[in-house]
């Protein structure tokens, strides 16, 4: 936990510092009035009080109050200006690493796990360092200078005080074993239950239309129903030993209150004396019982932070030797490629794309068509064999420096939660008002785009809900031309559209693509008739390769796939 907690002092250790120092001058002024107060009773009852020596006790009680309400400011202000100030620098952190991230990390984890990450475990992070790393610093703080107050007095039943804090120890070493066992799963549990319920409104449409809401959604109901014990059994199983504590340190307690009866009897020990150990020993203990609640706390947070340090240690992809080509050509060189676990996807997959070219992706559904394209824009990298754009290996580029040749266009299109004329800007950040209207002018977005409301500046609502498949996709291309990469990646857009909106966006794709490297995922085959080259994957390997003509030919899986086509294009609903 230790190790955890300097990992993140170490973002901010200016500010950590000055926070710790406040705190502890914070209960160094608690505790010295507590001393004094000692001071005072000695007093009383020394048979001679001097009134000059009371007065100059009170007067020193009183300065160290006023100060401790002004230090109580400063720390609570710098404590909380340390927190946020870390809590903010720790999610930037975490969004600058996923994007360096392959995209096989995202496959492999929940999108709602990530989430959880970054929101629901940074904020509990916030709780550790905003409240009870404080309060248990200052309490240490306090009960060791309590401690010295009562060795002085009388340090046979100050001892015996002290007695008590191994056994406290035993317990909370219990609950805490018994609480990282417990929050694992709770952890667990509260992602589950997050991922479940994004998914119920995601589909909410399909659950409705089959019926399945409320309690007949069994996922939800059951990942609802593991949260709730996961929660009872997190707070119920450490409960009985956070209370033993409590009552070991009340039963120390009443020993030294019947050890001091007796001192008391025999005269060892004076009135003064056992009044000072009534007052300020329990005292002693209250500084304890804060460090037993918080580090009960603590060691669940901790859980949190563990989290949040794994993803930041998730290796990202190999950053290279920061090359970047000056010719745009695609070669695959024995392409071999799997996902984590799984078989083989590409492999031993070869062929070239010259500059300014358009080579098209046929083959039936789970051939790789589209982990070819994943690779060329580093999505992934090559479990064998070598990517070179320009003639430079991939891996030896930055991912960013790959992106940035790279224009993409797939079917599924996600649009942000923002304006048309904010969504186009994406593809250039740069871009003046001018090239963003250009390229929407291009693109055939100011077709529809004026006649809505606020014209190019109506937002499109989150993912594009507001827009139509067609008017999203015109969107995405106009998007592409303004980032005018070398390279384009085209996922055939209008696969799934109505005639109109296909002739619109076939236009669209027509002033992208020219002077540019085009990969293209075929769906209609109809459409890449005029490519200079079709290759036909299968099973992960290049089954043929040639021009639209020459494979008709060859009566081979291509040939099969164009018939098949043709056959249906005049199916119609009976």
């Amino acid at each position: 936990m230790i190790r955890h907690l300097f990992y993140i002092f170490k973002m901010e250790p200016g500010r950590v510092r000055k926070s710790i120092a406040l705190e502890l001058l914070h209960h160094l002024f608690i505790a010295v009035p507590t001393g004094f107060l000692l001071l005072i009773i000695q007093e009383l009852f020394s048979g001679h009080a001097s009134e000059k020596r009371l007065y100059i006790y009170v007067t020193i009680m009183a300065v160290m109050l006023t100060g401790q309400l002004w230090i109580s400011v400063k720390t609570m202000v710098g404590s909380n200006t340390m927190t946020y100030a870390l809590s903010t620098r720790l999610r930037i952190q975490l969004g600058m690493h996923l994007q360096r991230l392959s995209m096989g990390t995202f496959k492999q984890r929940d999108p709602g796990d990530l989430a959880a990450v970054v929101l629901q475990d940074v904020a509990n992070f916030e709780l550790i360092f905003g409240h009870t790393i404080g309060n248990m610093a200052g309490a240490v703080f306090a009960t060791g200078i309590l401690s010295v107050f009562l060795l002085f007095t009388d340090w046979r039943l100050a001892l015996v005080l002290l007695a008590a804090l191994p056994l406290c120890y035993v317990m909370i070493s219990i609950s805490n074993y018994l609480i990282v066992q417990q929050g694992k799963t709770h952890v667990a549990a509260r992602n589950d239950t997050g991922a479940r319920f994004l998914e119920y409104v995601q589909g909410i449409r399909h659950i409705k239309s089959f019926g399945m809401t409320g309690s007949r959604f069994s996922t939800l109901e059951q990942a609802l129903n593991n949260f709730r014990r996961a929660s009872i059994r997190t707070e119920a199983i450490p409960g009985p030993f956070v209370l033993t504590t409590g009552m070991i340190l009340e039963l120390f307690f009443l020993g030294m209150l019947s050890l001091a009866v007796v001192y008391l009897t025999q005269g060892t020990l004076s009135v003064a004396t056992m009044i000072t150990f009534l007052i300020i020993g329990y005292r002693l203990y209250e500084p304890v019982k804060i460090v037993l609640v918080d580090y009960v706390i603590l060691r669940y947070m901790n859980i949190s932070l563990e989290r949040v340090i794994e993803l930041l240690k998730t290796p990202v992809q190999d950053a290279g030797n920061r090359q970047v080509p000056m010719q745009f050509n695609i070669s695959f060189e024995n392409v071999t490629f799997a996902y984590r676990d799984h078989k083989n996807l590409l492999e031993n997959i070869s062929f070239e794309v010259p500059e300014c070219s358009m080579v098209a992706l046929a083959g039936p559904s789970g051939s790789g068509k589209t982990t070819v394209t994943s690779l060329i824009a580093r999505f992934w990298d090559t479990n064998g064999g070598a990517i070179r754009i320009g003639g430079i290996n991939v891996r030896d580029m930055a991912p960013t420096d790959v992106y940035a040749l790279i224009s993409e266009v797939f079917q599924d299109v996600y649009l942000f939660d923002d304006s048309i004329y904010n969504n186009i800007r994406f593809g250039r950040m740069s871009a003046t008002e001018a090239e963003i209207l250009e390229a929407a002018e291009a693109a055939l977005v100011l077709d529809f785009a004026l006649e809505l409301p606020d014209g190019i500046h109506s937002t499109v609502g989150e993912g594009g809900n507001k827009l139509s498949g067609g008017q999203k996709q015109r969107i995405s291309i106009a998007r592409a031309l303004l980032k005018n990469a070398p390279v384009v990646l085209l996922d055939e857009a209008t696969a799934s559209l109505d005639p109109e909106n296909e002739l619109y966006i076939q236009e669209a794709i027509r002033q992208l693509v020219k002077g540019k490297t085009v990969v293209v995922i075929a769906h209609k085959l109809a459409t890449i008739r005029d490519a200079d080259m079709i290759l036909v994957l299968n099973n992960g390997k290049i089954e043929e390769r040639g021009q639209h003509d020459s494979l008709l030919k060859n009566n081979g899986l291509y040939s099969r796939l164009w018939n098949t086509q043709q056959a249906t294009n005049g199916w119609k609903i009976a």
